[in-house]
């Protein structure tokens, strides 16, 4: 589709690899591999394992009741979620932002598509935990 079609077009996403200096270093490194820059969910996924391996680490243990325990009482605090927590349900409580696809004139070359226009708070994000369907939360 391209800048020139898409300019104004807003969007919601949990992650852009331009967001900040934490962002753009994981996000050139990752390019350095892919020639690619990472998605969101791409980023999510390396977020998730990196979290998840931390917390054997810290355990000793891969057993998952420890692990669990440890991954949901520890921030994740990293390039994708800042300070994010991993709620009871298991959904990870981290900010959203909007977007705006920016005109070519605004680009400053190949990857860069948005302007972030606002953050959504985790807390607004994500329905309340009173609210959840989870099996894990109902017991």
């Amino acid at each position: 589709m391209g800048l020139k079609l898409a300019a104004g077009l807003t969007s919601v996403a949990g992650w852009y690899w331009e967001l900040d200096d934490a962002s753009k270093v994981f996000a050139r490194r990752f390019f350095e591999r892919h020639k690619a820059m990472p998605t969101a969910a791409q980023a999510a996924v390396y977020s998730g394992i990196t979290h998840y391996l931390k917390s054997i680490a810290a355990t000793g243990t891969d057993g998952t009741d420890a692990v669990i325990s440890k991954m949901r009482s520890t921030p994740v605090d990293d390039f994708f979620g800042k300070g994010a927590m991993i709620r009871e349900d298991g959904k990870l409580m981290h900010d959203f932002y909007v977007f705006e696809v920016k005109k070519p004139s605004e680009s400053k070359g190949p990857w860069e598509y948005y302007k972030i226009l606002a953050t959504v708070p985790a807390r607004e994000a994500y329905g309340p935990l009173s609210e959840s369907e989870c099996p894990l939360v109902k017991k």
